[in-house]
């Protein structure tokens, strides 16, 4: 077993000779046939099938750049090298094989997932059925679980982060990409604004401490998005979804959720919580009538149920929540090349990259296409222009990678 070390800003450090024994110093192209259509792609990471030239067995090497804006990124790979390594007895977390070293980048050979991304399925037009997202769910806590039991805080869940390994099917899941991943230790205070827009928690826009129960309030968005479609804090701009964040001013509409049980909206209810002290622990989760199957489930929603939900107004709650991402075409995006619009189905899907990026703290606008591949995200993004947080004492002083 590696030894391992924390840093006090929740990143783990690997000794010299340490990650000398596990980084290969030779070119990834004399022992893999690396595709060049890439899988994924990401502003400073980019994903390509590879194929180990003797076994013939299949990969995803990631290649990930050492230098970001002018500065060394080598703390954080060293990170995520040591978060994969540490997690390769869970059958939830993708595995790593190998790491290779260039002069620019450092390349994470890992387990190759089939599947491809969740965020595919929601991207064909489908909705899981609740049997499927409930076994879905179920994989996610596990794998959550895992992370949780070691004191390591995700931090971007969300359906491109979780890889199916058979294609279009929930039976297998694993979790994926830990750059941003934290170490949260007794005693020491993690503060930082990351995450991606839907899913972030009140926590990180407020500037308080990052805690595990940061993925609890993510997990909660997954099972509403999983389950309807639709995002439940989306709204027109990225201020006025990150107010209703902070309010949580979540609403269950019955056109989206009346074939969905009882259980299943407690489920999303309990993870919602503004205080994350309240929020109950993924081992809660899994103990879940929704999840454990240990009471019967109510198939409708009523109408009274939904009314009883704290929301102003009707048309605020039109406004202001369950806005489905599908309908938020008009928003700026990083143009680069125009790709064929995702299939689609009457029913709207999960459809959100928002990043919190650090490029600039002043507003920009961009040139604007329904469908547009991102430098950041890939095919079919649709990037909001990056606004500042409401609270201007915040620097935000680092981005995500899709």
């Amino acid at each position: 077993m590696l030894d391992y070390k924390t840093s006090n800003d929740g990143l783990l450090q690997l000794e010299r000779d340490v990650l000398d024994s596990v980084v290969q110093k030779s070119n990834i192209q004399e022992v893999y046939e690396v595709d060049k259509t890439p899988l994924g792609r990401g502003k400073y990471a980019t994903v390509c099938r590879a194929i180990h030239k003797k076994t013939g067995t299949h990969y995803a090497a990631k290649f990930v750049k050492k230098r970001r804006r002018n500065q060394d990124q080598m703390k954080e790979i060293i990170h995520e090298i040591a978060v994969l390594i540490q997690c390769s007895s869970s059958s939830r977390v993708i595995r790593l094989h190998e790491v290779y070293e260039s002069i620019t980048e450092m390349v994470l050979v890992l387990e190759l997932a089939a599947g491809g991304e969740l965020q595919h399925i929601l991207d064909g037009g489908q909705c899981l059925s609740e049997p499927e997202a409930r076994k879905a769910m179920k994989q996610i806590l596990e794998g959550l679980s895992y992370l949780h039991d070691r004191n390591i805080a995700h931090l971007d869940l969300k359906p491109q982060n979780l890889l199916l390994s058979i294609e279009d099917s929930c039976d297998d899941i694993k979790l994926c990409d830990f750059g941003i991943s934290k170490i949260l230790q007794p005693g020491v205070t993690v503060r930082e604004i990351l995450g991606t827009v839907d899913y972030v928690a009140p926590e990180v826009l407020s500037y308080e401490p990052i805690c595990l129960s940061t993925d609890i309030w993510s997990v909660g968005v997954l099972a509403y998005v999983l389950l309807s479609g639709f995002s439940p804090f989306g709204a027109d701009d990225k201020q006025q979804t990150f107010l209703n964040i902070s309010k949580c001013a979540l609403s269950f509409e019955p056109e989206h959720f009346e074939d969905v049980s009882s259980a299943a909206i407690d489920f999303i209810k309990s993870a919602l919580i503004v205080d994350p002290r309240k929020r109950p622990t993924v081992h809660e989760l899994l103990d879940h009538p929704w999840i454990s199957l240990k009471s019967n489930l109510v198939t409708s929603l009523t109408t009274k149920s939904c009314e009883s939900i704290d929301i102003t107004t009707l048309s605020d709650r039109r406004r202001s929540t369950s806005t489905p991402i599908s309908q938020r075409k008009s928003f700026t995006c990083i143009t680069t090349v125009d790709s064929p619009p995702p299939k689609s189905k009457d029913f709207p899907t999960a459809r959100m990259r928002n990043n919190m990026n650090s490029d600039s703290s002043a507003v920009r606008t961009y040139s604007t296409t329904v469908n547009c591949l991102c430098p950041q995200c890939g095919t079919a993004c649709r990037h909001l222009s990056p606004a500042q947080v409401t609270k201007p004492t915040i620097t935000i002083d680092r981005g995500i990678l899709c």
